[in-house]
């Protein structure tokens, strides 16, 4: 590579056929007098694109492009690599394995940068290339948290090495909260999570440092520590933004904090609790921009989307969406709404809080100390003449029994329940008080559902899935009609555009569960969740989570560890 790497950029432009002679003496020229780039100097003129230069580099030198907007940095690596270095030489670490730092860089082919930095680091230097634009945000991106952190130290005469957390009272904490490194480093912490399009923020206090972590497509990552010194200020600043009580450390509080980053409208619910190491802040964050999705691409099979859809064509009745906090029921739910959205349709809802704005509906955010919950929006709701009610969740006997009602009098009722499968939401709610025969009578339909990570388009590749491996004994027993021989499954086998995780983004998986004849029959009888559910199976026409789940990562949307670690209960 190194001594690939000794031949000048604009010779080998000008090898491959890119530019003349004449436009390389220019552009040359143009360098002497204005210190710029040649590579800058060659885009600005038009004489090549920004992609024409990776691809010369990539294919013709071998040197690989990688773009950091899709990679998850290593903070120790920003570490080892000052902004100084990074701003002066346009380049970028990239990850680091024992004493070889891969650096990007937008010219690699310069060798006097590539051997400054190699005597400045002191380890060996594996180039690769970079584009400007991410250079530019990869810079705002890492070392604009670790800048303000310096900002905090210095400001507030902190030692780094000082891990002692001093008592510190409420006067003297909002008069350290108000100033403007605190406030620029917790704002940075919440825009930095929009940037990654995290659902969660876990500020975590330990014994020696407080950790930031990001919750991003369902898997926490680390994205910086602080000293145990500025503990206190962080975690005030975050409970006077979210309207806590800064004083009071002793019990768990929630909040919520509304704001604006790049002009993108978030509500963030904001939770707080005393841990034996000090507050502990876990804030959820809600995009208002949510784009609404469409049925149709929300992952479903095409018999369970159709059965789906068999259950929201009723006139009347209770339909549930079940799963745990974050498996898209919100999603799910706006999607249906959107789709019987109508003129004529007048629909209410009552959430908390509204995640999606739909044009149309009427929607009622929750204001529990106002005494606006659940279950006294829904009876209001009564006398506002609705066809359709989507209430965010039934938590209690009265907002079933409520629910339960409207459904008997020509509603149709939609909700969310937190219960592991379909079948047992149906006993769930019978333990919540409402009689067996009315559930049976009220319910139409259930459906189930979980978020597993999707595998990587760049870097999937099919494997043989062996006896020997537990997968292949669940595929087996899952579908017993399954054909003899080798069993093909998917995976990622990790690249840069996943961060070497193999998965990027996610997918849902799903388990609808259609009442009949047979089902309400049981549900009167008030059976066992197990009983039901081989009846939907065998009479509904139900396909499980964990059955859903292997049909898609057969098909290489998602891995079949994935789908055991979300859905396989042992049965």
């Amino acid at each position: 590579m190194a001594v690939i790497l000794k031949q000048k950029l604009g010779d080998i432009l000008l090898q491959a056929g890119y530019i003349t002679d004449k436009q390389l003496e220019e552009c040359l020229a143009e360098q002497k007098t204005s210190g710029k780039r040649l590579g800058n100097i060659l885009v600005e003129k038009g004489y090549v694109t920004e992609q024409s230069l990776i691809e010369v580099l990539e294919f013709q030198l071998g040197v690989p492009h990688v773009i950091l907007s899709k990679r998850q940095i290593d903070p120790e690596v920003i570490k080892a690599v000052p902004e100084h270095i990074v701003k002066k030489y346009k380049v970028f670490p990239v990850e680091k394995r024992g004493n070889i730092l891969t650096l990007g860089m937008l010219d690699p082919t310069d060798v006097f940068a590539l051997d400054d930095i190699k005597i400045l680091l002191g380890c060996d230097i594996q180039p690769v290339i970079i584009t400007e634009g991410d250079l530019n945000k990869a810079i705002g991106q890492y070392y604009q948290i670790q800048s303000t952190m310096e900002e905090v130290y210095k400001d507030f005469n902190l030692e780094i090495q000082d891990e002692k957390e001093e008592e510190i009272s409420a006067h003297e904490l909002r008069a350290m909260v108000e100033d403007a490194p605190i406030v620029k480093l917790v704002n940075i912490i919440i825009s930095q999570a929009v940037k990654d399009r995290a659902s969660d923020i876990h500020v975590e206090p330990t014994e020696k440092e407080v950790v930031v972590r990001y919750r991003i497509d369902g898997h926490l990552r680390q994205v910086m520590t602080s000293p145990k010194n500025t503990q206190a200020a962080i975690i005030s600043r975050i409970k006077i933004m979210s309207k806590m009580d800064i004083a009071e450390k002793r019990l768990p509080q929630d909040g919520r904090i509304n704001m604006k980053v790049d002009n993108m409208a978030i509500d963030i619910r904001v939770s707080s609790i005393p841990t034996v190491f000090g507050e502990k802040i876990v804030m959820r964050l809600l995009f208002k921009s949510n784009v609404l999705a469409k049925i149709e691409t929300l992952g479903f099979l095409p018999e369970t989307l159709q059965l789906f859809r068999s259950v929201y064509s009723h006139p009347h009745g209770i339909i549930l969406v079940t799963g745990p906090t974050g498996s898209g029921k919100s999603t799910t739910l706006s999607a249906v709404l959107n789709e019987l959205n109508q003129p004529d349709v007048n629909i209410m809802t009552v959430e908390d809080p509204v995640e999606y704005q739909i044009p149309g509906v009427n929607q009622v955010q929750v204001n529990t100390k106002a005494g606006l919950t659940f279950a006294s929006a829904l009876r209001s709701f009564l006398r506002q003449d609705p066809d359709i009610i989507m209430v965010g969740e039934i938590r209690d006997n009265e907002t079933a029994r409520i629910a339960t009602q409207a459904a008997l009098t020509g509603h149709l009722v939609l909700s969310t329940l937190h219960t592991n499968d379909a079948p047992s939401s149906i006993t769930r709610l019978i333990d919540m008080g409402i009689e067996p025969f009315l559930v049976a009578s009220t319910v139409v339909g259930i459906i189930a559902q979980r978020l597993v990570r999707a595998v990587c388009k760049e870097c999937k590749e099919a494997y043989e899935i062996t006896e020997n491996d537990p997968a292949h004994h669940i595929i087996r027993n899952t579908f017993p009609d399954l054909p003899e021989g080798p069993i093909t499954g998917y995976h990622g086998k990790g690249c840069r555009a996943c961060n070497n995780s193999g998965y990027a983004k996610r997918l849902a998986i799903h388990e609808v569960l259609v009442m009949n004849h047979e089902l309400r029959g049981l549900t009167s009888k008030n059976v066992s969740a197990d009983i039901l559910k081989e009846a939907a199976i065998r009479s509904a026409g139900m396909n499980t989570l964990l059955k859903d789940g292997l049909i898609k990562a057969l098909a290489g949307k998602t891995t079949v560890d994935e789908v055991i670690r979300a859905a396989y209960t042992g049965d």
